[in-house]
């Protein structure tokens, strides 16, 4: 019986038998990429959700972000110590789960490195970065030689003290319109602390058991004596001295009580509160004139405990009221 041959474009091209083998391997083909396309479906998911194949663990692993942020800008950024073709701010993501090295560099600016941990599907920030530039920009402010100085940024002045010349200087932020403004007390002792009034028309600065107070404003209304005033404390130990905000009166600390005194010449201190031996901690507000301090007291356990007191210090300063019971001198 004669062969029946098949017809059609393959038949006539290839014979019957070539066109079997080119539709099986058609055939094939397709079953290839499917089974190819369901194989890597898992991956192209994972990696269009986040996820990533952790070779460590034969696992998805949910990746996350490092974010960069630098002051300034335009920085070059090292992942790893290889470094990426983007510069700050910038993200890197995808990232597996664990320490990564982030080294930041500028030129002309000090480097930054840091180890960065890495969380599933989080952002690790990394966006309070400052590079400080290698040679910062100094300017030198004194015109005179001085010992130390208080800045006072709202009021555009900084004060230096030169004790060796027991003088005063003024100058804005700048430095400029320096220019010497009063003078201190000649061999005055070791200076434990001073300060500018809130008026900026006189100061203070005082030692172990005197207190100085100098005037910088020869205009002032209490038209007191360009020499500095000279407050006696020969029986008690001076701790802390503040201006009260009427920038008159000072709040004294001594190591027996806490008085307000005027400042001038032979004035006379009000006792506001006895204290007890100890070491106090103080610390002044003196936008609301409180004061709060600590006391040592005596339980009725017969143990010792420091107690934290506040007293407001009202403009009437002759008529004070203090949470401090039989500490009150009335």
């Amino acid at each position: 019986m004669p062969a029946i041959l098949e017809k059609g474009p393959a038949a006539d091209k290839y014979g019957p038998l070539t066109a079997r083998a080119f539709q099986r391997l058609r055939t094939g083909l397709f079953y290839l990429s499917v089974a190819v396309f369901c194989a890597g479906l898992p991956f192209i998911l994972s990696f269009a959700l986040g996820y990533k194949f952790n070779l460590h663990t034969f696992k998805f692993t949910k990746t996350g972000i490092i974010f960069i942020k630098t002051q300034p800008e335009g920085v070059s950024i090292y992942f790893n110590n290889k470094l990426l073709n983007d510069k700050t701010p910038a993200s890197i993501q995808e990232l597996l789960p664990g320490s990564y090295n982030i080294r930041l560099e500028l030129k002309n600016h000090y480097p930054w490195r840091a180890d960065v941990e890495v969380e599933e599907g989080k952002v690790s920030r990394v966006d309070k970065v400052i590079l400080f530039p290698l040679r910062p920009d100094l300017q030198q402010l004194n015109q005179k030689k001085i010992s130390v100085f208080r800045a006072y940024p709202q009021q555009r002045a900084i004060y230096y003290l030169d004790k060796d010349e027991a003088l005063v200087y003024k100058s804005d932020l700048n430095g400029e319109n320096f220019q010497d403004i009063a003078s201190l007390p000649e061999n005055f002792p070791e200076i434990t602390g001073w300060e500018v009034s809130p008026d900026q028309a006189k100061l203070f600065l005082f030692g172990a058991h005197q207190i100085a107070v100098a005037y910088l404003d020869s205009s002032d209304v209490y038209a007191y004596s360009d020499s500095p005033i000279i407050l006696d404390y020969p029986r008690r130990k001076i701790c802390k001295v503040f201006w009260h905000s009427d920038s008159y009166h000072l709040v004294v600390v001594t190591n027996k009580d806490i008085e307000v005194i005027e400042a001038r010449p032979q004035a006379s201190g009000v006792r506001l509160v006895r204290l007890n031996p100890g070491e106090v901690s103080v610390f002044y507000d003196g936008s609301e004139d409180m004061l709060y301090f600590t006391d040592p007291q005596r339980d009725a356990d017969n143990l010792i405990y420091n107690n934290l007191y506040k007293m407001e210090i009202s403009p009437n300063l002759y008529n004070f009221r203090a949470d401090h019971a039989g500490g009150l001198n009335e």
